[in-house]
């Protein structure tokens, strides 16, 4: 009886994915006609405010009873084809595969990308910057952990734009070959991620020697080859490595998420919803930080983010990491960025990029 009811629904749906297929191609058509036209005048692959546009667009739009950001991650995923059609982009990240910077490359470009894993973040940059991958993506800070340090100094350094942001939560899961902590005797992951689980980890396995190592991803491959190791890792890197779950959630902050950066040649445009990042630095006098920061306020500028980073040259300076609300061509932006530079000892525009949060 079931079957009789269920046939015809089927049937409406076996109707529906056709209709949709014709018209993921015919959308994937008129994207290879947009490609043309960018070969023409040298236009870039990837624009990323308008990719931001269409998921804030589809989200709005969007009636039920699909979750918007279920629909946004379909979205992203038509786009990502859609996008490889022209050109696929090849993005770098700190590996090796399974890493949730891995994860952060998926949630930004979609699958349809060529993934580079690099040893460290200084190799991501260094790709980038060759032009060997078309943009890189790197941690920038962990909500519970705070900033990571060799990012902000790159960044500092480097001739690349921040062109983008991802926030992912991060969760945690203690993982071994077979289940369970008997034959264990090390707990390996990146230094971040133990320092993320520390308390949980004092509490449950205080006399298990724990080792950082280069990362989450490389942890749990040691793990799959060594019963006496166990891993903090997320599910992807899990899954990848066959582990399994001796405990779940592990980190001590259970809102723990981690922000990470798109960086590569591409001077994002204005998509409505924006953010810019920038370096300052100052002379070390009374009252000269507030003085610096006073033309966000003169122009109505909302600053989301302050970080001090020492200079490094032998003095008490710092180096001052700055996010404010809107794009660098937005006019108050720029007029407020216009006075920044005159008064500020350094000043860096890192970039400006789709506001993610």
């Amino acid at each position: 009886m079931s079957e009789d009811k269920l046939l015809p629904l089927r049937q409406q749906i076996d109707a529906i994915d056709a209709e949709i297929l014709a018209l993921l191609n015919r959308r994937a058509q008129i994207a290879q006609q947009v490609g043309h036209v960018k070969a023409e005048t040298d236009a870039p692959v990837f624009r990323p405010e308008r990719e931001a546009q269409v998921l804030l667009k589809v989200a709005e739009r969007n009636p039920g009873p699909l979750q918007g950001s279920d629909v946004q991650t379909i979205f992203r995923e038509v786009m990502s084809a859609c996008r490889a059609l022209e050109r696929r982009v090849t993005v770098a990240y700190l590996g090796p595969a399974g890493t949730f910077s891995e994860q952060a490359v998926y949630q930004q470009f979609g699958h349809a990308v060529e993934s580079l894993a690099c040893a460290s973040i200084d190799e991501v940059f260094r790709a980038a910057e060759a032009g060997t991958a078309d943009f890189g993506v790197v941690p920038v800070e962990n909500s519970s952990e705070g900033v990571i340090n060799r990012t902000l100094d790159l960044l500092l350094q480097t001739t690349l734009s921040i062109s983008g942001e991802v926030a992912i939560p991060i969760h945690h899961s203690l993982m071994s070959k077979d289940g369970t902590m008997t034959a264990v005797t090390r707990i390996c992951a990146h230094s971040q991620a133990l320092a993320q689980c520390n308390a949980w980890l004092n509490q449950h396995y205080p006399n298990i020697q724990r080792q950082a190592v280069a990362s989450n991803a490389e942890a749990a491959r040691m793990a799959s080859e060594d019963a006496t190791v166990a891993a903090i890792a997320g599910e992807v890197a899990g899954k990848k490595y066959d582990l399994q779950i001796v405990n779940a959630h592990i980190q001590d902050d259970p809102h723990n998420r981690t922000r990470f950066a798109v960086i590569g040649r591409l001077q994002t445009a204005a998509s409505g919803r924006d953010q810019t990042s920038l370096v300052l630095s100052v002379a070390n006098k009374a009252g000269a930080v507030y003085n610096l920061l006073a033309p966000l306020a003169k122009h109505g500028v909302s600053m989301t983010r302050f970080e001090s980073r020492p200079a490094r040259m032998g003095s008490w300076e710092y180096y001052f990491y700055v996010d404010v609300e809107g794009h660098a061509q937005d006019e108050k932006v720029a007029m407020a960025l216009a006075e920044l530079k005159q008064s500020a000892a350094f000043f860096k525009l890192l970039g400006s990029y789709p506001f993610s949060h």
